[in-house]
């Protein structure tokens, strides 16, 4: 009982941990304080204080999130004066910030005015301190709308704590106090990896993803265009939370019934192309250990971790593996092998990507995407804009049939699934390789070392005397520490996967919102109970992939499969002038 303190919330007696928050203690009772500045996975900040409670003996009001219990403390979160003190400070917030929510990307989805409404806000006491409009629309993945910011500094810390990228700043002083780049300049120009991250930790509408669901629309509406859709792995486990839903809900089938449904011509499945890289990749890596090539083997299926690479470690480009992402893989051959098949110009397909990541936005665009002589992807809709899109055209997600992906680039394995949780690439890559070195399968296909959200995990895989040294880091700040080691000569690694969100692509920047670690846990829970239950669990078991190399690429790193499948990455400035 020394570790736990007695305390009053609200007339009731409650045990809380020493040391702990009021706020912890209260909402371990079930009891509810609004807050607005804080984060279940970032440090205290009690900027914002609208979580201000009443504690007896306490001449002010005190925040709930920083302040600790301590024996015999009796707390007051619902008198009066504490409703009327909240009512005030979200009125001041509201005078600062625009009201044009019909217009904003959050709206109905935004914390400030959820919590308007939760705590009946509805005058305007005070006077309107309009922010002149400063819309950054330069990056192809992000919006920022600096109006919209109320200084919480959750992308702060996000940018600067965990992606450890630094492209976000708090600027001036006092009420001026801002979130901004440094010089003000554009997110293109300040060295931004596009991961999107802040746009999940954002309460409001300051930062959101750069919304392509107009041009989807046109091209759905276009009967000269064959639009096919690709779903990323992770999306199959996470939007059905836009719809209210559990997270870690399973929904590939309604996904897929839902695509068909906005009038796609074919929906096909990533996870097909993910096979594909994972053949690829683990021939790359059997290349370099066997003829003596640059190692160790970096992934490069995120394009936030790419373009990180690019601009802080360009010295480590050769490590880089020379595969394309799984999106870009299925976009050059929707426009070569699929074409073919259909007997269809590639001119006159348009793909469509379902991603969870907004840094894939920025992959579409890269002028070396472009096998086909066309864009390989045409647009890329993030989780919350295919949710959008579902609402928009009254389609009940929750009360669709279960419906199978088309033919031929929608059978896929386990292995495919697993790329959308941290260390999928590289569990999905192991069972791969260690039976193109052996030619015997594993003993068991589940490589736990790599599995959970662990910054940095390790494991070793011994094939016929051959010993590979795997490693998995999730989250660009974790994404830092192993590239120190690489380019310091400290690491002895053969393989490594990086992605750049935390948690892997089921945390991916263009997930739905809320995204917590608690969330993110769940989510890799059911990828891999999706890998559980397919028939085929190994990327080199696809027949149709097989086939794909039988008919059109010939075999693994073959002159075709480069021209498609693999591609360049170039050093970019850090401080662009």
């Amino acid at each position: 009982m020394q570790d736990r303190v007695r305390l009053t919330i609200d007339d009731r007696e409650i045990l809380a941990e020493r040391g702990s928050s009021i706020l912890k203690a209260a909402r371990e009772a079930g009891i509810t304080i609004p807050t607005l500045c804080h984060h279940p996975d970032q440090r205290v900040k009690a900027l914002c204080r609208v979580c201000v409670v009443e504690v007896e003996r306490s001449r002010t009001h005190q925040a709930a999130c920083a302040f600790p219990v301590a024996d015999g403390m009796v707390v007051r979160t619902r008198s009066p004066a504490v409703r009327e003190a909240r009512r005030t400070i979200l009125e001041l917030i509201i005078a600062r910030h625009p009201l044009d929510c019909l217009q904003c990307g959050r709206n109905l989805r935004c914390e400030l005015q959820t919590l308007a409404e939760r705590m009946g806000v509805r005058d305007a006491n005070f006077h309107r301190l309009d922010k002149p409009p400063e819309l950054d629309t330069s990056s192809p993945s992000l919006v920022r709308d600096p109006a919209k910011c109320i200084v919480c500094r959750r992308c702060v810390e996000t940018c600067q704590e965990v992606q450890q990228v630094g492209v976000l700043f708090p600027l001036h002083r006092g009420a001026d106090t801002t979130v901004g780049t440094a010089g003000g300049r554009g997110l293109l120009d300040a060295v931004c990896t596009m991961c999107g991250q802040c746009s999940l930790t954002c309460p409001t509408g300051a930062i959101v993803e750069r919304d392509h669901t107009r041009q989807v629309w046109e091209a759905l509406g276009n009967p000269e265009k064959h639009v096919v859709v690709q779903t990323a792995p992770a999306t199959r486990v996470t939007i059905g939370e836009e719809f209210g839903m559990e997270p870690g809900s399973i929904v590939t089938g309604k996904l897929v019934a839902a695509l068909r449904r906005l009038g796609f011509d074919r929906v096909f499945d990533t996870d097909f192309t993910a096979d594909l890289t994972i053949l690829e990749e683990a021939h790359e890596l059997l290349h370099r250990v066997k003829e003596g090539g640059v190692l160790p083997l970096i992934t490069s299926c995120s394009p936030g971790w790419v373009k990180y690479v690019e601009h802080f470690f360009p010295q480590l480009l050769p490590n880089v593996s020379s595969c394309k992402s799984p999106q870009q893989m299925f976009g050059a051959l929707a426009k070569t092998y699929y074409a073919q098949r259909a007997g269809l110009d590639a001119a006159d397909i348009y793909v469509v990507s379902v991603m969870p990541c907004t840094a894939k936005k920025f992959e579409a665009g890269r002028p070396e995407m472009t096998a086909s002589g066309h864009p390989d992807v045409d647009a890329v809709l993030t989780s919350r804009e295919l949710g959008r899109m579902l609402r928009e055209a009254g389609i009940d997600f929750l009360d669709l049939p279960e419906e199978d992906y088309d033919l031929p680039l929608g059978i896929s394995t386990g292995a495919g699934a697993i790329f959308g949780a941290s260390g999928g690439v590289m569990e999905a890559a192991l069972r791969t390789a260690y039976e193109a070195i052996t030619g015997r399968a594993l003993e068991t296909l589940d490589i736990t070392a790599v599995r959970g959200l662990d910054g940095i995990k390790e494991a070793v895989i011994q094939a016929d005397g051959l010993v590979v040294k795997a490693v998995v880091g999730h989250g660009l700040g974790n994404a830092r520490k192993l590239c120190e080691l690489v380019a310091s000569g400290a690491a002895d690694y053969h393989f490594i996967e990086i992605m750049g969100c935390p948690g892997g692509c089921i945390g991916g920047g263009g997930q739905p919102i809320p995204t917590t670690n608690a969330i993110r846990s769940r989510r890799m829970d059911a990828i891999y109970e999706v890998d559980r239950n397919m028939p085929i669990r190994k990327s080199h078991e696809n027949q149709v992939v097989k086939a794909l190399y039988a008919e059109f690429l010939g075999r693994p790193l073959s002159e075709k499969s480069h021209q498609l499948l693999h591609t360049h990455y170039q050093p970019r400035e850090r401080y662009p002038t």
